[in-house]
């Protein structure tokens, strides 16, 4: 998981790769630390082309208030630059496989 530290990054990432999954959390965010390994290993393994990301608000308040991240974990999928997916507070990991699930098997269709 690629830690990001101010926007010029995130910008360049989003240009570079066509499928980027973003944790929006924080140091003490109890839920965020306990969803974030989860991601790591699951996602990862299952989706390879999703470059997974990971942006700390409490040390990165500007990207997180440009993303309309205000309270914690937000995590939003962006496919080809754009954001298909957003997840905020409590929801399932297992449903948002599932979702991402869905985009790459529509734009493998249309390829």
């Amino acid at each position: 998981m690629i830690s990001i530290h101010n926007q010029a990054q995130l910008d360049t990432l989003k240009r570079e790769k066509d499928a980027i999954l973003i944790l929006f959390g924080g140091e003490n965010c109890g839920v965020c630390q306990t969803i974030k390994p989860q991601i790591n290993a699951n996602f990862s393994d299952k989706f390879p082309a999703l470059t997974l990301v990971y942006i700390d608000c409490q040390h990165a308040q500007e990207i997180c208030a440009q993303h309309g991240v205000f309270s914690l974990p937000v995590v939003q999928v962006f496919f080809m630059e754009q954001k298909f997916i957003e997840e905020v507070r409590g929801f399932s990991l297992l449903a948002l496989e599932q979702k991402i699930e869905q985009v790459f098997t529509k734009m493998n269709r249309h390829e």
